[in-house]
């Protein structure tokens, strides 16, 4: 594989495109061209960047490279993809035939000794050798990604995607229980670009909840746990204590907003933010009125 730097036009960090959120699969007609639906996975969204020398940046959305907690997939991506390919996707963790983000949170040892296979599920192709292909429509872009992948295999593979309202239906409806969150439907005349657009609509399931971060309880650069307000107003600290990997994705992106330390009355010093962070999470059962922490949503 030709590894010239000319090959290579897309460097790291490059700031990603992102669904709106929506109520509702749109129809074919809603927009000119019509829409892709796909599958939306309950994974980590990361840029895969195939750079000179064989070498491969996960870009995290805090622009953290994550190939050191998954180094199978960045060795796959590797020996399979020639320098210059740039692709859009999710970092997926299965067990027992379904998604399980709660395994994508564990260390990679913790992982590998349970077993647990990691894939990068692609969505989208932002670059090939020698070319950016942001600007063309996600029609051809889709092409083409097929094209880049034709000859990979797990752990790397295309998003499950059809342009058949009919059927992201009935996949919204009956592909719950193997872990996936809802559909994504893309405009086919879309362009990349970075940002949230409603080119791009997420319909979700109704398991999670958004919230806004509004500061963090022990050492700012790896919190342990968070302060978060929920949609009805309540203000609360999540549990169970944060993973590393979460510990230092927050930390990475509460870094330029972090404001004064107050005491709070029930939990103790915490850090406030300058800003909030809209936030997902899922509600803890029991007396105490907690939240588990899921992941930073994009701004915007």
């Amino acid at each position: 594989m030709n590894d010239s730097p000319s090959h290579v036009v897309l460097r790291p960090p490059v700031a990603v495109m992102r669904p709106r959120r929506a109520e509702e699969i749109p129809g074919q007609s809603s927009v000119p061209g019509g829409f892709q639906y796909s599958v939306k996975l309950d994974g980590f969204r990361a840029l895969a960047f195939v750079l000179e020398g064989g070498r491969v940046f996960l870009q995290s959305r805090s622009g953290r490279d994550l190939g050191g907690d998954f180094p199978t997939v960045g060795a796959y991506l590797r020996e399979h993809l020639p320098a210059g390919t740039v692709l859009d996707g999710e970092l997926c963790a299965y067990r027992e035939g379904r998604l399980s983000f709660t395994d994508l949170l564990r260390s990679r040892a913790d992982r590998e000794r349970a077993g647990v296979p990691v894939s990068y599920i692609a969505f989208d192709v932002l670059a090939v050798p020698g070319r950016d292909v942001r600007a063309l429509p996600l029609r051809e872009r889709w092409e083409l990604l097929g094209a880049v992948l034709r000859e990979t295999g797990p752990p790397l593979q295309r998003v499950l995607a059809t342009v058949d309202e009919g059927t992201a239906r009935v996949w919204f409806r009956d592909m719950r229980a193997v872990g996936v969150e809802g559909i994504v439907a893309k405009a086919l005349n879309s362009p990349y670009r970075a940002g949230g657009t409603w080119s791009w609509r997420k319909v979700r399931h109704s398991d999670t909840r958004d919230g806004a971060l509004l500061g963090v309880f022990g050492p700012q650069q790896r919190p342990r746990a968070l302060l978060v307000e929920l949609p009805d107003g309540r203000t609360v600290k999540t549990s169970p204590r944060l993973t590393p990997l979460q510990s230092r994705e927050v930390g990475d992106l509460v870094a330029d907003r972090l404001g004064e330390r107050r005491e709070h009355p029930e939990h103790g010093p915490v850090r406030m933010l300058t800003r909030p962070l809209p936030v997902e999470l899922r509600e803890t059962a029991g007396r105490h009125e907690t939240a588990r922490f899921v992941r930073v949503r994009p701004e915007g």
